[in-house]
């Protein structure tokens, strides 16, 4: 029997903004494909570090790598950084269809492991997809567990309520 090391994911009550505990952080959400910064998580982050915001709007016009599953991580205090996932096609739904894209999902979070794996890091982060994205958290967990969990990332879930 082989005792394989994993992550857990920890429910909290508070604010994704504040996290939790020691060492380096990385604040997960999600953007949209349009490089519109204006409504949902991202006005909590601009409120408190404007760089984030700034980050992404450079990314966005500079026509380069700013498609689905790409990631932007901007360092916003010592210990603490935003990454920024292009994971949202829009911002409304189209045909019935949420904005939220899984398969974007997935792969923005498989490249934030391999980035918190190299900066020894913690994820924290509101409930990804599920607001204004449209999308479900049932299927946003598994992701999870599939991304970050089994390569033995904590990852912090923060609910306001």
């Amino acid at each position: 029997m082989y005792n394989i090391a994993m992550g857990k994911i920890h429910y909290i009550k508070g604010d994704a903004t504040r996290p939790i505990g020691e060492g380096n952080k990385i604040i997960a959400h999600i953007c949209n494909d349009i490089g519109g910064w204006g409504a949902g998580f991202v006005l909590a982050i601009s409120k408190r570090w404007k760089e984030p915001e700034r980050k992404y709007r450079e990314w966005f016009h500079s026509g380069g790598n700013f498609s689905l599953g790409r990631i932007q991580i901007v360092q916003v205090e010592d210990t603490v950084s935003v990454a920024n996932m292009i994971a949202q096609t829009g911002i409304s739904p189209s045909r019935g269809v949420p904005p939220v894209r899984y398969d974007a999902v997935r792969t923005c979070l498989d490249n934030l492991a391999k980035t918190a794996a190299e900066m020894n890091a913690q994820i924290h982060m509101p409930r990804i997809g599920c607001g204004l994205a449209g999308g479900s958290w049932d299927k946003i967990e598994p992701i999870i567990q599939e991304t970050l969990i089994t390569r033995n990332i904590d990852v912090f879930v923060y609910d306001l309520n």
